[in-house]
């Protein structure tokens, strides 16, 4: 009899347990960042024909080393704010047959700073945006290889500005 009044509150509690692991309205959940955090300040400090050990040294390891495109680095980089839409930003440095970088493609541009654009302060940087070919066979719409399609469609590689040289002789 004893047994049987502890029973009842016992398994209460430990069904309240349970459902405390559930995801309640107000619950906290974590940011989950993957890859490279890949900056302007990185992207700005980039310059044509730097071999592929000091871009190493400016942007860190590749996140993709692609064996089919060896001459070609993918930095990726996502985000996943408290359990919301996932956030993802890329870049692609392509670099030469004497292992020199020659340009880049993705959602960085040199030059031009996020916070610059959002304010609407322009740079001398413009860039057109690629129209999309229209394929022979496309995908179904809305499956992942219609993604991946659209963005190897919409990457395209700009040249990294050369910045003008400093006067040898300063005034």
């Amino acid at each position: 009899m004893q047994n049987t009044k502890l029973l009842l509150p016992s398994l209460t509690l430990v069904g309240l347990f349970a459902l405390a692991g559930c995801s309640f309205p107000g619950v906290y959940k974590i940011d989950i960042q993957q890859g490279n955090v890949v900056t302007q300040d990185m992207i700005d400090q980039l310059k044509p024909g730097m071999t592929q050990r000091q871009v190493r040294f400016i942007m860190g390891n590749p996140l993709i080393t692609d064996t089919f495109h060896a001459k070609r680095w993918d930095y990726l980089y996502s985000i996943q704010p408290g359990g919301r839409q996932r956030y993802q930003e890329r870049i692609s440095l392509m670099f030469d047959g004497e292992d020199q970088l020659i340009g880049l493609a993705g959602d960085f541009m040199p030059g031009v700073s996020r916070d610059q654009e959002i304010l609407g302060e322009g740079s001398d940087t413009s860039v057109q945006q690629p129209q999309t070919e229209v394929r022979d066979e496309p995908a179904k719409p809305g499956s992942l290889l219609e993604q991946i399609q659209d963005e190897v469609d919409a990457a395209e590689p700009i040249p990294v500005p050369i910045p003008e040289p400093l006067d040898p002789q300063p005034q």
